[in-house]
């Protein structure tokens, strides 16, 4: 794999704007994000440089890229700190220190190539790695219908909680609760 794994930085909120972009006209973007093209296309330059800066901080949360030779974003995974006195992201309030992984897209053209492997190793090193309490667990959620990503999250370790909550806007279907334990 000729891709370097690495922290978004700051000043690279244009870029993250773009493969965030990228990701959401993907086909399985609406059983694998909570947000729309339509909706982040219209969000102002503040608000990609305001949660490229938070990133870019490590404190609430990380986002790795996949950075090719050509210096292009082949992938990405960003990662929320949840504490259990802290604000709860999704789902419930965290009950134990964790990290929750979201927004976990590879392009097209690099899927196969070990990239996705690489972001999550990263996070989850970065996860077990945090100062402050210890964190217990990594989590992240899987629309039910997105087998492909659930087969690739089992794969790096993650298995079910036994917990789900309805998808935003169709009760009908649920996000499953995956997690990786220390």
């Amino acid at each position: 794999m000729d891709y370097v794994i690495r922290p978004v930085r700051a000043e690279e909120w244009a870029k993250a704007r773009e493969l965030r972009l990228v990701a959401l006209r993907d086909p399985a973007a609406p059983i694998a994000f909570l947000e729309t093209y339509e909706k982040a296309v219209e969000r102002p330059d503040g608000f990609w440089q305001d949660r490229a800066a938070t990133v870019a901080e490590g404190v609430v949360a990380r986002q790795f890229i996949a950075e090719a030779p050509d210096g292009q974003w082949a992938g990405t995974v960003t990662v929320l700190v949840e504490r259990p006195a802290g604000e709860v992201r999704f789902g419930e309030a965290a009950k134990v220190d964790q990290t929750h992984v979201v927004a976990v897209f590879v392009r097209p053209e690099a899927r196969g190539a070990g990239v996705a492997e690489a972001l999550f190793r990263a996070a989850l090193d970065w996860s077990w790695e945090l100062p402050g309490p210890p964190v217990k667990r990594v989590r992240l959620y899987v629309d039910e219908r997105n087998a492909r990503a659930a087969a690739f999250y089992r794969r790096m370790g993650f298995v079910p909680s036994g917990d789900s909550v309805p998808v935003p806007g169709q009760s009908a279907e649920r996000e499953l609760e995956l997690e990786v334990l220390r």
